[in-house]
C-alpha cells in the first residue's frame, strides 16, 4: 500500500500533467494556503519536471483572514489592493498557468458579520474582474485541487478525532481525484473522453430546455440561443487542453437569461463566503430569482442575491450522476468543488464564455440577446440527487428522458 507523501506526490503529478497540462517554458502562478505547503512543495517540483520556467506561489494564511474580518476598519474592507491583482493579471496576459490549491476552513467566517463579508466580496470582485475574465474565458491552462485542513475534516466527519477525520478527508480525496488507480494520469484521460462523449451527445440533441423534477422542484431551464455544452477538459486561448477541477464529474451548458421558470431547493448546504448555507429554496419568473429562503444563512442569501444586476440569475446549468465517485463516498464535504460534482447544480451570477458559440464575434448586447448573464459572482449550488429526473426539451416542445432517479439513461 502507497504511503501518503506517495499519494500526495501523485496528486501533484496529476495537477501539473492533468489539471495543467504545463507545457515547457510555461510559467506557473499558484495561490495556496500556507498549512499546504507540503503538497506545494510536490507540486513545484513536478512542475519543474515537466519544464516550467517559473514557479510563482503566492501563501495565504487564514489566521490573518479572519483577524482582518474581526478588527479591520470599513475602509479597510472596502480596499482592493489593486497592485496585487494587476500583477496576477498581467502573469495571466502574458501566458502563465494559473494553478490553485484549494482547502482551509469552509466555516471560517460563520461568526462574521455578513454585510461585512458582502462588502469585502463586492469590493474584491470588482477589482479582480479582469483575472476572472481571463480565467472564465480561458486565456490560459488553469486548474484547481484540493487540499485536506483539520477544520474542513472535522466538519465533513465531525464524530472522529481530528487525526482520524483528517486522514478520512485525505482518502476521500484520492479516490475521487483518481489518485488511487494504478496509473492516475491514465484514468484521468478515459474519464474525459467518457465525458467528452456526453457532451458531443448533448451538443447533437440541441434541446431547448432542460426540465428539473423531484422534491421541492419543478424547474424549467430554458437554454440559450446557440449554447455549447462542456465538461472535463476545456481547450484555451494559448491551445492548450487542460482539467480546470479536479475532481470533476460535470457537463455543463448557459442557461438563457430570462428562460428560467418555477421552484427549486437545495439538495445539499452550500459553503458560501466561509458560510454554511442549508434548506435553499428559490422561485424563478422570466429568469430572474422572485423569492429565495434558506432554513441557515438567510441574510448571507439576501446578500449574495443583491450583489449587482446579474447576481439574480443564472450562468450555468450542470449535470452529474448520483453514482458519481463523489456522490458514493456518501459525504457532505462542505466544498463547492467536491458537491457540485456530487450532484446536478445550478450557479447564480456569470455564465461562462466558452457555453457560447461565437463568444468573442458578439458585443455585450448580441451576448445579452442570446441569453447571456453577466454579474461579479458565479455561485455553484446542488440541485441532484437519486430522487430527480432530468427531461431533455426539444425546439418543438416534445420532452426526452436524459435522467432519471439521478442516473443517465442511456440513448
Amino acid at each position: 500500500m502507497e504511503n501518503f507523501e506517495a499519494k500526495l506526490q501523485k496528486l501533484a503529478e496529476v495537477a501539473v500533467k492533468v489539471g495543467l497540462n504545463l507545457q515547457p517554458n510555461q510559467e506557473v502562478l499558484l495561490t495556496a494556503n500556507i498549512n499546504e505547503a507540503l503538497l506545494v512543495r510536490k507540486f513545484v517540483v513536478e512542475a519543474y519536471k515537466a519544464g516550467a520556467k517559473h514557479v510563482a506561489v503566492m501563501y495565504g494564511d487564514e489566521v490573518n483572514t479572519l483577524a482582518y474580518f474581526q478588527y479591520g476598519s470599513r475602509e479597510s474592507l472596502e480596499y482592493a489592493p489593486q497592485w496585487r491583482i494587476d500583477g496576477m493579471a498581467r502573469a495571466i496576459e502574458e501566458g502563465a498557468a494559473r494553478m490553485a490549491i484549494y482547502g482551509g476552513n469552509p466555516a471560517l467566517l460563520k461568526d462574521i458579520d455578513p454585510e461585512k463579508v458582502a462588502t469585502y466580496s463586492k469590493v474584491m470582485g470588482a477589482a479582480g474582474r479582469r483575472v476572472s475574465e481571463l480565467i472564465s474565458s480561458f486565456a490560459v491552462n488553469w486548474s484547481i485541487i484540493s487540499h485536506a485542513s483539520p477544520e474542513w475534516a472535522k466538519l465533513v466527519f465531525p464524530h472522529d478525532p481530528e487525526d482520524v477525520a483528517v486522514n478520512k478527508l485525505w482518502q476521500a480525496i484520492f479516490k475521487t481525484s483518481r489518485i488511487d488507480s494504478p496509473d492516475p494520469v491514465a484514468a484521468w484521460k478515459a474519464h474525459c473522453e467518457v465525458l467528452e462523449q456526453r457532451m458531443r451527445f448533448l451538443n447533437h440533441k440541441r434541446y431547448a430546455a432542460l426540465h428539473f423534477r423531484g422534491p421541492g422542484t419543478d424547474l424549467r431551464v430554458g437554454l440559450a440561443d446557440g449554447h455549447l455544452w462542456g465538461g472535463a477538459r476545456g481547450q484555451a486561448k494559448n491551445g492548450v487542453w487542460c482539467v480546470p477541477n479536479i475532481p470533476t464529474e460535470e457537463v455543463f451548458t448557459m442557461p438563457h437569461r430570462e428562460r428560467v421558470e418555477g421552484v427549486v431547493s437545495a439538495t445539499k448546504p452550500l459553503s458560501l463566503r466561509g458560510q454554511v448555507l442549508e434548506g435553499i429554496r428559490v422561485r424563478f419568473a422570466g429568469g430572474q430569482v422572485v423569492e429565495a429562503t434558506a432554513s441557515q444563512g438567510q441574510e448571507v442569501l439576501e446578500k449574495l442575491l443583491q450583489t449587482d444586476a446579474g447576481s439574480r440569475y443564472l450562468g450555468e446549468v450542470a449535470l452529474v450522476p448520483h453514482s458519481s465517485p463523489v456522490s458514493q463516498t456518501g459525504l457532505l464535504f462542505y466544498n463547492t468543488l467536491f458537491d457540485e460534482n456530487a450532484a446536478s447544480h445550478i450557479a447564480l451570477g456569470r455564465a461562462y464564455s466558452e457555453n457560447l458559440g461565437g463568444f468573442e464575434q458578439l458585443d455585450p448586447a448580441g451576448r445579452a440577446a442570446r441569453g447571456y448573464n453577466d454579474s461579479l459572482i458565479h455561485v455553484d449550488w446542488m440541485i441532484g440527487s437519486g430522487q430527480v429526473d432530468v427531461d431533455g426539451i426539444t425546439a418543438q416542445g416534445s420532452s426526452e428522458a436524459l435522467m432519471q432517479g439521478g442516473e443517465w439513461v442511456e440513448d
